[in-house]
């Protein structure tokens, strides 16, 4: 659990959890998604005669709600985040938990994202990027507020710590 050993910056696990309003907007989101496809299957239901697309309907609305209670609230005790001022941590990850770290001097980019359900929450995605060939890092759930101050703090220190990324 160092951040830190002889000037390399260490894998460990981060600190923060998200905006506790990401459970909701999580929530809503998934209800949404899955009550969409479950009114698809209770229209065609009305075109094709036969109980299998009721059920089908049935079965997608109930997927739907297990989902949506149990996912996010997994995904909150799940998902971590910290910024120091030599790296960006992330926790992420259902079965298989995946720690990544993004040493300032490797950080290329630094993103914001807010969808329709991010900003009817207050809240934001952050993005940063590297050359790494597993992608992005991304911080989900973040207040929109926070997030931004979060971006502009990580483009200055990004910006002024020297590296192969700038």
């Amino acid at each position: 659990m160092v951040a830190q050993q002889a000037g390399a910056v260490r894998l460990r696990p981060p600190q923060n959890a998200v905006h506790p309003r990401a459970i909701t907007m999580w929530t809503t989101r998934s209800a949404v998604a899955y009550g969409l496809v479950a009114l698809v299957f209770l229209g065609l239901a009305a075109f094709v005669d036969g109980a299998g697309t009721l059920l089908l309907a049935f079965l997608t609305a109930l997927a739907g709600a297990c989902y949506a209670i149990v996912v996010p609230r997994w995904r909150y005790r799940v998902h971590r985040w910290e910024v120091t001022d030599d790296a960006v941590y992330t926790s992420s990850g259902w079965l298989w938990h995946q720690y990544r770290v993004a040493p300032m001097s490797r950080i290329q980019t630094v993103d914001t994202m807010r969808g329709p359900f991010y900003q009817l929450f207050k809240l934001s995605a952050v993005t940063v990027t590297t050359a790494s060939a597993m992608g992005p890092l991304r911080i989900d759930g973040l207040d929109e507020e926070f997030a931004r101050d979060l971006v502009d703090r990580l483009n200055r220190v990004t910006q002024a710590t020297p590296g192969d990324a700038t």
